[in-house]
């Protein structure tokens, strides 16, 4: 049901409004705008005089294997953090949601991880992984398993998104907690009554009340891992051998330190386009399976 505004109302609407529009036009628009501009030049230098290109930039990234190379380990790394995020969450938040001793201390707890700034998550887990001294690598000793190596080739895209997955899944399972919160115990009730065991009632029951969070979870979770810059360049600065360089690494690379700043923030641009795509078609998808429900 739409509310027309009321003609005496307007002043006290535009008051609030205004504020908020002039924040976002110069914290949001003012960059974007910017950022557009400067990847339709080439540039060394932020002060000196840029020469325009059109499109010169965006028609070399397409032709660049690395820039590929590098949407696909932001993809690996986006999307292997989202899924661990939303299991791990989901698991978590069902067990803080049952009745036992220290219940209100853990789900405190919980949440500690996500509190904790990059860097110092990153200094911590490289002391605990170091290969030498490192709290993790003593303990793998015990078994047998000595020099393993968390930062190598093959093991450093998993080490950034297990490290990943630690530090944000806390945010992931307050939301679902939250959202256990709303299902009511009758429907349990009743379910255990016709016999319905716990698996069936995750099965029908929880996962179907928390749908609409999964969906919003995986959306924002996988916009928010997909320009994930800082962990991932405190961990591994991109390496080794560039395996952990994600989109948003590589434009910081080009933007700051190769100083080819066209080219760096036409990669931005670019990102933000796929983003853009990916969140339009998943809207679309989870529109259907509501059966073309519109919130």
């Amino acid at each position: 049901m739409q509310h027309k505004i009321k003609r005496r109302d307007v002043p006290f609407v535009l008051v609030n409004l205004v504020p908020g529009l002039i924040l976002f036009a110069v914290t949001v628009i003012f960059p974007a705008v910017m950022a557009l501009r400067y990847s339709l030049y080439e540039s060394d230098t932020f002060i000196g005089k840029p020469k325009f290109v059109g499109l010169h930039n965006f028609a070399e990234l397409f032709q660049d294997k690395h820039f590929w190379s590098d949407l696909s380990k932001t993809l690996i790394y986006a999307g292997g953090s989202v899924v661990f995020q939303v299991v791990l969450g989901i698991a978590i938040a069902l067990l803080l949601n049952q009745r036992f001793a220290g219940r209100s201390f853990l789900r405190g707890a919980t949440v500690l991880p996500y509190i904790v700034p990059s860097i110092v998550v990153t200094i911590t887990w490289q002391w605990m992984l170091n290969t030498n001294y490192g709290v993790i690598s003593k303990f793998l000793g015990y078994f047998g398993v000595y020099q393993f190596n968390f930062f190598s080739v093959d093991m450093s895209m998993i080490t950034v998104v297990l490290v990943s997955v630690w530090s944000f899944t806390p945010f992931v399972t307050l939301v679902f907690l939250a959202g256990l919160q709303t299902v009511p115990e009758d429907m349990y009730e009743s379910a255990a009554l016709d016999g319905a065991g716990k698996w069936t009632q995750f099965r029908t029951i929880t996962i179907p009340m928390l749908s609409p969070i999964i969906a919003n979870i995986v959306l924002l979770r996988g916009i928010w891992m997909f320009n994930k810059f800082d962990l991932v360049w405190l961990m591994t600065g991109g390496g080794p051998l560039e395996r952990t360089e994600t989109l948003p690494v590589t434009t910081y690379i080009y933007t700051f330190s190769q100083y080819k700043i066209g080219y760096g923030v036409s990669i931005a641009v670019v990102s933000f386009l796929i983003m853009l795509i990916f969140m339009l078609i998943y809207l679309r998808l989870m529109n259907r399976a509501n059966g073309g429900t519109r919130t």
